[in-house]
């Protein structure tokens, strides 16, 4: 199954299967995870080679300004977020559609900013930026609630790791199950705080083969990534 949705103007039943292309994140695994060094929860290299840098985002001026900036794979398309605007979008009268898509646009405790589109690369799958508020948890604690806030996923491995703009992180990869679709696939995310709060980065994907496609984008990402 292959569609293309995002997270703007979309009535309930999109908003279902916007929920499957997101993917989901439950379970846990205790501690910070780590793991050797050089070795990705998917079992990749961070020796691969990463994307081609196609941009950046998150300094002012940029497609979405965010607390952190980083370089974007060629080709993805960036696009920021108005959380507020999009629950709007679904139309005051209809309580289920706005229901779900406050959903969406909040994970645990922080909100969509910022999604990175694969399509015009040539993948099905999004890279995703999600912020929270000053003075929240630590990484590692943002990141298990975001996972804990949605169903579906197991077999999650957390470990620490550091940005290659220095900053302190925890990633998480895990396997999501679609309830759906009744398909796994992996997925992948990272948490990092900031002075104006935490960051988690979210790669998703249609499933385990465009994931893996699109890792060399998520790569990039973390490889760059530092405070805007």
């Amino acid at each position: 199954m292959r569609v293309r949705v995002g997270f703007v103007g979309r009535g309930a039943a999109v908003a279902v299967a916007l929920a499957t292309l997101l993917g989901g994140c439950a379970g846990s695994a205790d501690g910070d995870g780590k793991s050797a060094a050089g070795a990705s929860p998917s079992g990749r290299s961070e020796a691969d080679a990463a994307a081609a840098k196609g941009g950046s985002v998150g300094a002012a001026g940029s497609d979405c300004a965010l607390p952190v900036r980083f370089d974007v794979a060629e080709d993805w398309k960036a696009k920021a977020i108005d959380a507020e605007q999009s629950k709007a979008s679904t139309g005051s009268g209809d309580d289920l559609s706005a229901a779900v898509a406050d959903a969406l646009l909040h994970q645990g405790p922080v909100t969509a900013a910022c999604e990175i589109d694969a399509k015009p690369a040539g993948h099905i799958g999004f890279l995703r930026v999600w912020t929270g508020k000053a003075g929240a948890a630590a990484p590692g604690t943002v990141l298990r609630q975001f996972v804990a806030a949605e169903d579906g996923a197991g077999k999650a491995t957390y470990r620490s790791v550091r940005t290659g703009g220095g900053l302190k992180a925890v990633e998480v990869g895990y396997l999501y199950t679609s309830k759906l679709l009744g398909e796994t696939k992996k997925e992948t995310a990272l948490a990092v705080g900031t002075p104006d709060g935490p960051v988690v980065l979210h790669l998703g994907g249609m499933d385990t083969e465009e994931h893996e496609a699109m890792r060399p984008a998520y790569e990039l990402a973390k490889q760059t990534l530092r405070l805007s």
